[in-house]
C-alpha cells in the first residue's frame, strides 16, 4: 500500500509539472498575468487565450471590480498589464499617484450612457432631479460632457474633459448631482432619478445600452480603452502579442457580434 501511495504521489508531481511547463510562454517565461474589469475586457481577453497560448504567449487573467487596484498592482509590479481604462483616466491617476503606466494598444470604445428606472425619457426629469455621476475626475467631466450633448446643462468650457460641477454654466432644471464610486452605479439606479453609468458596469448589470440609455455617447467618442503597461515592460514580447492580437480583425469581429453597438472596436 506504502508503494502504491508513492507511485500515485510521483505520478501527481510529474502531471503538476507538465502542467507548469504548458503554462509557460515560448521563451520559458510564466504567463502574463493581465489585470481586466469583469464585461468586456475579461471576456475580450477569455477569447483571446487559446490563440495567445497555440502562439507561445499564455495569458492569466485577473479581474477586478473596481478602477484603481488595476493600476496599483501595474504599478507595484504585482501584474504585468492591464486593460479596463481610458487615457484621460490613467493620466489622472498617474498624476495623483506619481506613476508612471503608459498606453500601449488602444482597443474600444464603451459610449458611457445616462439611465432611469423612474422616467423614460430625459424630458420627463423633474425639476431638482437628482442625478449620479461617477465621482473620479475623468468619469465626472465626462458624465457632464455626455449631459451638455443630451440639453440638459452646459459648461463654461464646453470641450474641457475634466470639467467638475462647480463649472455648470447653467442648470435649467436644477438638478442636483451625487458623485459615487463608479461601480457602485447600477445598484443606486432605483434611488435617484438619472444615473451616469460606465458601459462596462452597465453591461455587468444587465443594461443595454442601445436600449436602456435616455442618452449615449457616439461612437466617435475619443474615450478609447487601452491596453496599459509600465515603462520598464511595454516591450515585452508577451505584452507586444497581445496588444497586435486585442487589435485583430478577430476582436473586432467579436465585439461587433457580442456586444451589439454596446462596445464599439477602436479605429
Amino acid at each position: 500500500m506504502f508503494r502504491r501511495t508513492l507511485i500515485l504521489a510521483a505520478a501527481a508531481l510529474a502531471l503538476a509539472a507538465c502542467g507548469q511547463g504548458a503554462e509557460k510562454a515560448a521563451d520559458g517565461s510564466a504567463p502574463l498575468i493581465v489585470g481586466a474589469t469583469a464585461v468586456p475586457h475579461a471576456e475580450i481577453l477569455e477569447f483571446l487565450k487559446p490563440t495567445l497560448a497555440a502562439e507561445g504567449f499564455p495569458i492569466e487573467i485577473k479581474v477586478f471590480n473596481d478602477y484603481v487596484q488595476p493600476n496599483t498592482q501595474l504599478a507595484e509590479k504585482r501584474i504585468d498589464a492591464n486593460y479596463f481604462q481610458t487615457k484621460p483616466y490613467l493620466d489622472e491617476f498617474n498624476a495623483a499617484r506619481g506613476a508612471t503606466l503608459i498606453t500601449v494598444a488602444g482597443v474600444h470604445v464603451e459610449p458611457l450612457g445616462a439611465y432611469s428606472r423612474r422616467h423614460r425619457a430625459l424630458a420627463d426629469l423633474p425639476n431638482g432631479a437628482d442625478v449620479a455621476l461617477p465621482n473620479d475626475a475623468s468619469n465626472t467631466g465626462r458624465s457632464l460632457l455626455l449631459l451638455q450633448s443630451a440639453g440638459l446643462i452646459t459648461l463654461r468650457d464646453p470641450a474641457n474633459p475634466l470639467q467638475t460641477v462647480r463649472d455648470i454654466a447653467t442648470n435649467p432644471k436644477n438638478l442636483t448631482f451625487r458623485e459615487i464610486e463608479a461601480a457602485t452605479l447600477p445598484r443606486v439606479l432605483d434611488q435617484v432619478d438619472l444615473a451616469v453609468i460606465n458601459t462596462n458596469y452597465a453591461l455587468d448589470a444587465g443594461l443595454k445600452p442601445r436600449t436602456d440609455a435616455l442618452a449615449l455617447e457616439g461612437g466617435d467618442s475619443p474615450y478609447v480603452n487601452y491596453l496599459v503597461a509600465r515603462p520598464d515592460n511595454q516591450n515585452d514580447p508577451r505584452i507586444q502579442a497581445l496588444a497586435r492580437a486585442l487589435r485583430s480583425q478577430a476582436v473586432k469581429d467579436f465585439i461587433a457580434q457580442k456586444y451589439d453597438g454596446a462596445v464599439v472596436p477602436a479605429a
